[in-house]
């Protein structure tokens, strides 16, 4: 693989999107699963790699990215709770130096002078399941997994059956409180259940944080009730009145009211923070839960407050991991899979080998360039590299130990489920498929797509489903599984006649079918699987273009580059040429056409209604801010986005403010060429406070 450095930006481009895909599978496979597909280690190295693309080609960063994202959507199978306050991740460090850095753009943002400490709460990071507990009028009402950091599962039920965790707070309590924390399983609880596991021939967990994340996310609230879990308490989420001033007086209040916490330390100075981490570090075989690194988090609120969040995690919290373990084991083959855009992915299956208490025997290699840059062969003795999950990163190849001189790697020139041409395009860092359609993988890929959990979510057509079904040729377009029961009606083998199925199976399968016949336009934009295209982006598109009719004929409009269609769709956040090409090429193609067409005979699209942020002036406005203001550019826009707002760095016809601050230059000019609305930094914070006034 090319360095970044050496990197063109079409190659930086494939890369991104083959870094965002292979996230967004490891995202789904370790939130919504529980069960993790590559270690803490090889996650955190492929998440780096995006964020340092995105640092040198900033035009790669969209709405979709998984830099602006956090978690999975829930699973299936519990209610659906919407998060009061977002409940995100934290971004990592990884060495004293990160640490500063991290401290340095917190005294940017806030304009701290050098001499002014900035006081830092540390605290153990538990490798287990987030929570969120609810209170109201004192009284644990509902309790919810993380999600997708908006949207989590209710486990109101099962947590309950958790001794930790109070079911009652005293008098003095808020009316609202939302307490963060961690459900865990200590270490010889964990041994406990994996030996009972293993002696009554049930499943036994990989690990700790597996073992209380399956236990809690169980539909039978008895097994979890068996399940020797506990529960630490670290953050806030909604609060109806505030009770403190730092977040020290937030954690001597939890624990005031019973809620169970972990040890924590106050530093002023990076060394504080570095001493302590080495501190943890070396606690850490003592302690009887698993930790994978340190937290530290900023202790005044009100700087938390200005601070606010970035994409996926606070700025004003990040969290130090810790070092991966390492071990060595023999590479005994290499698979290929095929992904639903073609991407041949070559995969690593390892002799399995235990590394910190957990059988490894699976790794993902990215691609030829990876391959050929850490010359990996068949048959070699390779180091492996985890930090807590289950597949591990290979590091590199031993090669003294290579056993006489095997051939090199090389990705097949044909697709292994097709048998079309598979090729590698100029500039592109992926070999794929060049079958399309008639390939089998990608069809069916695309028809998971179609029905996985943030498109249609059609309960029921699981993965064996839709391959069986397709291998019958039931299903063969999206379109096709709306045709289903009639279809179903007039064959000779109905589906209730195929082994594992029945009558009410049968039932409850086309009932899902038709009760997804209405979707939401952001769902059906996802669910057409367009390269590039995600659930963030398909939002996106939704919100600007409000009916399916208007989407489509704007992507019609805009097959031509000169229109004002195809300038309207660049100028939007996060959507520059590249990605254009990639939605309008998919309506420039006559079967897409045609699947679209056929598909919508089928189904009805709701017209998207944007949320707005209730009492802001400002909701789903166009800002753009130039000179110089009284706080940083950096905390004016997050401020400006905390009220729903859009802030773009161009003016143009389509902007309604433009807040300008001294020496204001071209930006100012235009707007006023334009006819904008010009707003003075004065005149800015008044229209933000007029809800208060």
């Amino acid at each position: 693989m090319n360095s970044l450095f050496d990197m063109n930006k079409e190659q930086a481009h494939s890369r991104h999107q083959e870094l965002a895909a292979e996230i967004k599978r490891h995202d789904a496979a370790y939130y919504t699963h529980d069960e993790p597909e590559i270690s803490d280690a090889q996650y955190d190295a492929l998440r780096r790699e995006l964020e340092e693309l995105e640092k040198q080609y900033p035009e790669l960063v969209s709405a979709d990215s998984p830099t602006q994202k956090v978690g999975a959507a829930p699973a299936k199978g519990f209610a659906k709770v919407r998060h009061a306050v977002p409940m995100l991740s934290l971004s990592n460090v990884f060495s004293e130096e990160e640490l500063g850095e991290f401290l340095d753009r917190i005294r940017r943002f806030l304009t701290l002078p050098e001499n002014e400490s900035i006081e830092i709460i540390a605290e153990p990071k538990i490798d287990g399941l987030s929570c969120s507990l609810r209170y109201e009028g004192g009284k644990l009402v509902q309790a919810a997994t993380r999600g997708d950091g908006y949207e989590g599962e209710d486990i109101t039920e099962n947590v309950k059956t958790i001794k930790d965790i109070p079911l009652t707070l005293p008098e003095d309590a808020p009316d609202i409180l939302e307490v963060r924390g961690e459900i865990y399983m200590g270490r010889a609880d964990f041994a406990a259940l994996n030996k009972v596991q293993e002696e009554t021939g049930a499943k036994t967990f990989a690990n700790p944080r597996n073992a209380a994340a399956g236990s809690v996310r169980q539909l039978d609230v008895e097994i979890t009730k068996t399940r020797p879990l506990k529960f630490f308490g670290y953050a806030l989420g909604q609060v109806s009145e505030p009770f403190a001033s730092s977040h020290f007086e937030v954690r001597e209040q939890l624990k005031r009211w019973g809620i169970p916490e972990t040890a924590y330390t106050i530093c002023a100075s990076l060394d504080d923070l570095m001493q302590n981490y080495q501190s943890i570090l070396e606690s850490r075989p003592d302690l009887d839960y698993e930790i994978d690194g340190v937290v530290y988090k900023v202790n005044r609120l009100d700087w938390q407050e200005r601070l606010g969040f970035v994409a996926r995690a606070p700025r004003w919290a990040t969290a130090h991991k810790f070092p991966a373990e390492r071990a060595i084991t023999r590479l005994n083959a290499i698979d290929v899979q095929v992904g639903r855009t073609g991407v041949l992915t070559p995969v690593a299956r390892l002799e399995p080998i235990t590394v910190g208490g957990v059988v490894v025997s699976n790794a993902t290699l990215h691609n030829q360039d990876e391959i050929d840059r850490k010359d990996i062969r068949i048959g070699d003795i390779v180091v492996i590299q985890r930090a807590g999950d289950v597949i591990p990163q290979v590091i590199e190849v031993l090669k003294d130990k290579r056993a006489g001189d095997p051939p090199s790697y090389q990705l097949p020139d044909t697709c292994p489920a097709c048998g079309s041409l598979a090729i590698r395009e100029e500039g592109e860092v992926a070999k794929r498929c060049t079958g399309g359609l008639i390939c089998p993988a990608q069809r069916v890929e695309r028809l998971k797509h179609f029905v996985s959990r943030l498109a249609f979510d059609i309960e029921g057509l699981g993965d064996k489903i839709i391959r069986d079904f397709f291998a019958e040729g039931l299903i063969r377009t999206p379109a096709d599984i709306f045709r289903l029961e009639e279809g179903n009606k007039a064959s000779l083998t109905p589906i209730r006649a195929r082994e594992g199925w029945g009558d009410l199976s049968e039932k409850n399968l086309f009932a899902a079918i038709n009760a997804r016949r209405d979707i939401e336009l952001n769902r059906f934009i996802y669910a057409l699987g367009i390269r590039q295209i995600g659930e963030a982006t398909a939002k996106m598109l939704a919100a600007q273009y409000g009916s399916i009719e208007n989407f489509i004929r704007a992507m019609n409009e805009a097959q031509n580059r000169e229109s004002e269609a195809y300038q309207s769709l660049i100028a939007m956040d996060g959507i520059g040429p590249s990605m254009a090409d990639d939605l309008l090429g998919f309506f420039a193609e006559d079967h897409n056409r045609e699947v679209l067409q056929d598909l919508l005979s089928q189904v009805s699209i709701k017209p998207y209604d944007a949320p707005q942020t209730q009492g802001s002036p400002v909701a789903g406005k166009t800002l753009v801010f130039t000179g110089a203001l009284s706080i940083s550019r950096s905390e004016a826009k997050a401020q400006a986005e905390r009220l729903g707002a859009k802030v773009a760095g161009s003016v143009s016809s389509k902007t309604d403010y433009v807040i300008a601050g001294e020496d204001a230059g071209s930006k100012l000019k235009k707007a006023k060429d334009l006819g904008v609305k010009v707003l003075s930094e004065e005149e800015w914070l008044s229209l933000i406070n007029e809800k208060n006034q």
